[in-house]
């Protein structure tokens, strides 16, 4: 039984100064893996007491120094990344080949490519008209992660952070403590001074609410719900510390009939998209757009599609989905896809239950939804879970007019062999990133949302900027 009693802070485990006790549970078969002692407001204090001393000589490394760290970090994660995968496998349940590859496997990516940005990096530098432009970093830095992508988003936040001189409070989700606690281990062996990165397990409304609220912090980087995301300004408006969101989706995929013989091969994919991470990503193709010229071809490969889409233990090796989390997102996506049927939906594939084979974790069944309208809850919503809905479409202006018809703006797909329509159809979507032909975007472009996606960017130069301010000074006033 893992037993995470404790808090990294200042350089070394502490701990909770009265916190309460959480269950860690694998979502396979909702056996306890453990228990995580989350935190309090004073923990907050004490880790954001511990960033406010370490930043004062941080923030004075020079880039040289902190690309030696970045450097160390990624050798000592590369050697434990096998720890991770397991980690990450074990508590949200992603199976363990993707773990590898893409869960845990992502840090490595991450801290390349954030290696790399920092050696770009210009601190200083005369503008145009003269005066002198200093990029210095920003201060102590509040960072909430959720259980979806734990360390993902550990790292696009941690990382850019530390790359500038930055100091910073982590809370992770009390769902997915074992990845985080493992980061902190390998921040801790990679020779960080002690204060720079601090750890505090707990929950958004005891911890993650101090940490919005903290005078001492400067600004707060949060990813999780839209929901969330305005608690997390509102504790912040008091104290005018800049936010940074990234929120929710409900990403469009435009199939267009021009396809020709790609479309098996697109729609196929463009549904294996969806249900990756058991549909458990902020920015999957939840909402399939389909010509109505080609909707009843693309009905029959997206019913094989569903059909062939394996399922599995999270511990197998293989190519398949695992559970949901856990109960709570289970029960999500339950209720879901019932108000899909009490809104008069078809079904296509899957439905309510669990799949043969998987009654004792928390599995859902890969459930397609067609003649769905944009008007209906399962279009507007975010249901975080293997859940696609097919709507038709009769002209380009129409299929884009749905796509846009949302409050989301985090990501887009399309699918067509028109080049140009390519370019007009991307050039006319609102949505941080938008992904053609599935070709995927890389390591260091921007990363972000538009409309109640949030704000802020995260990868690459782009995302260093949050975690900087800009000063500006004229000419020095000397003469010889």
């Amino acid at each position: 039984m893992e037993k995470l009693n404790k808090h990294y802070i200042d350089g070394g485990w502490v701990a909770s100064v009265d916190g309460t006790r959480f269950a860690i549970k694998n979502p396979a078969d909702d056996s306890i893996l453990g228990e995580v002692t989350l935190g309090t407001a004073l923990d907050v204090d004490r880790a954001v007491a511990s960033a406010s001393r370490a930043f004062e000589t941080f923030s004075k490394t020079s880039k040289a120094e902190r690309i030696a760290l970045l450097s160390r970090l990624l050798g000592v994660y590369t050697n434990r990344l096998e720890e991770m995968a397991w980690a990450i496998t074990r508590e949200m349940g992603a199976p363990i080949d993707m773990s590898r590859t893409l869960q845990a496997g992502c840090g490595v990516d991450h801290i390349k490519s954030f290696i790399e940005v920092l050696k770009a990096h210009v601190d200083c530098e005369t503008l145009p008209n003269g005066d002198v432009l200093y990029r210095e970093p920003i201060g102590v830095c509040g960072l909430i992660t959720p259980w979806n992508w734990p360390i993902s988003q550990v790292a696009q936040k941690v990382l850019p952070a530390l790359a500038v001189g930055a100091t910073c409070v982590l809370k992770p989700s009390e769902y997915t403590p074992l990845s985080a606690a493992l980061f902190a281990e390998l921040i801790d062996e990679a020779g960080y001074p002690p204060g720079v990165f601090n750890l505090v397990f707990g929950d958004g409304p005891e911890v993650g609410s101090a940490m919005s609220r903290h005078p001492d912090i400067a600004m707060m980087s949060f990813t999780g719900s839209t929901r969330a995301g305005i608690m997390v300004s509102k504790d912040a408006a008091d104290t005018v510390k800049r936010v940074a969101l990234e929120l929710g989706g409900k990403s469009p995929n435009l199939i267009f009939a021009d396809n020709g013989k790609d479309l098996e091969a697109r729609v196929t994919a463009s549904v294996a998209n969806c249900f990756q991470n058991t549909g458990q990503s902020c920015n999957a193709p939840t909402r399939m757009l389909v010509e109505r010229s080609c909707y009843e071809t693309v009905l029959e490969i997206a019913s094989r599609a569903a059909a062939d889409q394996k399922i599995g233990e999270p511990a197998d090796p293989g190519d398949h989905i695992g559970p949901l989390f856990g109960q709570l997102q289970y029960d999500r996506v339950q209720a879901m896809i019932q108000t899909g049927l009490d809104e008069g939906a078809r079904l296509l594939a899957g439905g309510l239950g669990k799949p043969v084979g998987f009654e004792h974790g928390w599995y859902a069944r890969p459930t397609i939804f067609f003649d769905v309208n944009n008007q209906m809850r399962i279009a507007r919503e975010e249901i975080f879970g293997p859940v696609l809905v097919i709507i038709p479409f009769e002209t380009e202006e129409e299929g884009i007019a749905i796509a846009n018809d949302t409050v989301f703006g985090l990501a887009a797909f399309l699918q067509t062999r028109d080049v140009e329509r390519a370019k007009r159809v991307c050039a006319a979507l609102r949505a941080g990133t938008v992904t053609i032909n599935g070709q995927s975007t890389n390591y260091g472009s921007p990363f972000g949302g538009y409309k109640q996606s949030g704000n802020g960017r995260e990868g690459g130069p782009f995302g260093l900027e949050d975690y900087l301010e800009l000063k500006v000074r004229g000419g020095l006033g000397l003469t010889a």
